[in-house]
């Protein structure tokens, strides 16, 4: 087991202080006082890769790069791991918070991520850890620190629990490291997309030529009156004055309206979110000097899935991937895992039938061979339905033949929505603990009348929804959330498990002749984007596939369920699908 070093920087200056710890947390040294702390740093990290212990990745990795370190505990990510287990889901996380909890202080509320204006990360940022005037941070990080490890020690599966917290906490190094790196990004290319889509670039403020051109096309077809076709009010009114009611401008709202304006409003929002998005304004905010550089938050979605600050980073279209192109004399690796979340499935439930299809390259045709008559469409339609809790219409008659072939696996997915429907809360594999229900779910359930079907018809054409309707529709909505939390929140863990892993073989593949060497440079849900030497793309797309294979293991045990990393070696992201 990796020896344990928490670390704090000094409020000014480059210095900090690190402090040894047991296994269990608990101090095994006395504070060291280190003049440079980045040079500190780096020599136990040569010397022994220890565990670095400290409030929050984000607060400290950042000024210790390009220094690369192997592993981590994050106490601000580890907290809410954990507060999910005691029924504190979404209680303050920052280093202050746990300690006020710890001794039994009024808490303080986390303060908002910052960073240094410009967008580029400052050497140790200021302390956003709210601990009170006067406390010593390195004790109060040591302290939290062994508090955490009593209480993943009394969770359910503290093997997997600790497993989690490792690898969210490598998810973190991960971050900053392709936040560092960026993604290697051509501007040229990239203009030359937008133009070909879009015009010519207009001038600040101004409209490209099709978004122009959509614009008037949408005003003609609704009687000619100029409206601004980004204004929700605006749009809506247009639609009313040619008889034509909408509840909302929203894509799926649209595609039900038969009139030749609703396409080009589809058409026109389309473009318009291209050009908001990934536009020139954003090349020059996040690409700047020929790198993507997005600001990544690790388990910034409840299930575990990553968010970003801006820049778009888990939505790249796929027709701007062509300004994705590796640097001369380089090479991108792209590895995605193919229908990852029906294979959780399969190995979660241990549904023997399920696992079969699932050892197959395509499991969806796998599927409809089984038991839906080689009908792909059919077979992905109804799986994808059972795990998203999707019922009616043609799935319906879907259902009940994957209850009958994969009883084990349609059991998992009724089992967590049972739980959900009853105000229960779910768990990945690993141990992530689903949000509670809401005060308003609450409400809508435990009132009196829940249960009960009953209501008039109100003033208006308003009809009053029942009590009982009500709580059955809040209780079935949790119950979606819940059966598919299982399943979205075990495949963040894989994820995890592979990232932690591929940072580790990645790291032993080390650099090429000229010194150069692989680069995580991109990570969206199940995909991944190594910038590499060439000569080291055969050596990194096989460490992809091994990292899969370790995360499969690590995470699900001895399952028969395949999960491949199909990698393809390219020099542009959009030939690699």
């Amino acid at each position: 087991m990796a020896a344990r070093i928490a670390l704090v920087a000094d409020p000014d200056g480059p210095g900090g202080r690190l402090q040894r710890l047991a296994d269990d947390g608990t101090p095994a040294a006395p504070p060291e006082q280190a003049a440079d702390l980045a040079a500190a740093v780096a020599a136990a990290e040569a010397r022994e890769q220890p565990r670095w212990v400290w409030a929050s990745t984000d607060g400290v990795y950042p000024g210790l790069l390009p220094q690369r370190l192997a592993r981590c505990h994050d106490l601000a990510l580890v907290e809410p791991l954990l507060l999910g287990h005691e029924d504190r889901y979404g209680h303050p996380r920052s280093l202050g918070a746990a300690w006020a909890r710890l001794h039994g202080l009024p808490v303080p509320e986390d303060r908002p991520d910052s960073g240094a204006p410009d967008g580029q990360p400052t050497l140790f940022q200021a302390d956003r850890h709210q601990l009170p005037p006067g406390t010593d941070p390195l004790r109060a990080v040591v302290e939290v620190h062994a508090d955490q490890q009593r209480r993943v020690a009394r969770t359910e599966h503290p093997g997997r629990m600790r497993l989690l917290c490792a690898a969210e906490s490598a998810g973190a190094l991960a971050a900053a490291e392709m936040a560092y790196e960026g993604l290697p990004w051509r501007a040229d290319v990239h203009d030359e997309l937008l133009t070909r889509l879009l015009g010519p670039r207009p001038p600040a403020g101004g409209r490209p030529r099709l978004l122009a051109e959509l614009a008037a096309e949408v005003q003609r077809a609704l009687g000619g009156r100029p409206f601004n076709p980004d204004s929700h009010a605006q749009v809506l009114r247009a639609f009313a004055e040619q008889g034509i009611s909408l509840p909302s401008t929203r894509s799926w709202v649209l595609q039900q309206v038969d009139h030749p304006a609703a396409a080009l409003m589809l058409r026109y929002k389309e473009v318009s979110r291209i050009h908001a998005a990934h536009g020139w304004a954003w090349q020059e905010t996040w690409a700047r000097g020929g790198r993507f550089r997005p600001e990544y938050v690790v388990g910034g979605v409840v299930s575990g899935r990553w968010a970003s600050r801006g820049g778009g980073a888990l939505q790249i279209p796929r027709m701007l991937r062509g300004a994705v192109v590796a640097d001369p004399g380089w090479s991108l690796v792209v590895a995605d895992a193919a229908q990852l979340e029906p294979r959780v499935l399969a190995a979660l439930s241990g549904d023997a039938g399920l696992a079969r299809a699932a050892a197959q390259g395509d499991l969806y045709q796998a599927l409809a061979a089984t038991a839906f008559g080689g009908d792909r469409a059919r077979a992905k339609l109804g799986l994808l339905g059972a795990m998203y809790g999707q019922t009616s219409g043609e799935v319906g008659p879907l259902l009940t033949v994957l209850r009958r072939r994969f009883p084990a696996a349609m059991a998992h997915l009724e089992a967590a929505a049972r739980t959900g429907e009853q105000g229960g809360v779910v768990r990945s594999r690993l141990g992530r603990v689903c949000p509670p229900p809401s005060g308003a779910w609450q409400e809508a359930t435990g009132s009196p009348e829940a249960g009960e079907a009953g209501g008039e018809a109100g003033v208006a054409g308003w009809v009053a929804e029942p009590d009982g309707d009500r709580a059955a529709r809040a209780a079935r909505a949790r119950g979606r959330f819940t059966r598919n939390f299982v399943i979205q929140a075990s495949a963040a863990d894989w994820a995890l498990a592979l990232l932690a892993a591929l940072r580790r073989r990645l790291a032993e593949i080390g650099p090429d002749a000229t010194g150069g060497r692989p680069q995580l440079v991109f990570f969206q849900h199940d995909e991944v984007v190594v910038h590499v030497p060439t000569q080291q793309a055969d050596a990194v797309a096989a460490a992809v596939a091994a990292a899969g294979e370790e995360a499969r293991t690590l995470v699900f045990g001895a399952t028969a369920v395949r999960m491949p990393l199909e990698a393809h070696v390219v020099e542009c992201y959009a030939d690699a699908k």
